[in-house]
């Protein structure tokens, strides 16, 4: 079994910062990638970043160039740091781990920008 905790939501002013942290734990096995998705209000989930083990990473366009998501393979960590947020950012953060094999996600963190 594995398990995703996520930490670091919160309330943020317009233009302000949060770090989003994600730890994996229980018995994970092989190359996986992980990444962050959000669900706002009535809308469907969607990707906000993904990240390989070896680096690579892809971003939605609506936030390229504010948020970077960045990991540690040993401490099984992957972060989104999050800056110049908007409004729209607003949603439950959910962090995510898959291959080809199984695919977790964890119990969502709230993000409120909001002044």
């Amino acid at each position: 079994q594995v398990q995703l905790v996520e930490s670091g939501g919160g309330l943020v002013q317009p233009g302000g910062s949060l770090r989003l942290s994600c730890a994996a734990s229980g018995s994970i096995f092989g190359i996986y990638t992980m990444g962050w998705y959000r669900q706002a209000p009535g809308k469907q989930r969607e990707l906000v970043a993904t990240i390989t083990m070896v680096g690579t990473t892809n971003y939605a366009d609506s936030v390229k160039g504010r948020f970077t998501i960045s990991r540690d393979n040993a401490k099984r960590t992957v972060y989104l740091q999050m800056d110049s947020l908007k409004p729209d950012d607003t949603a439950v953060y959910f962090c995510n781990l898959f291959n080809l094999a199984y695919n977790y996600w964890g119990q969502g963190t709230q993000v409120t920008v909001s002044s």
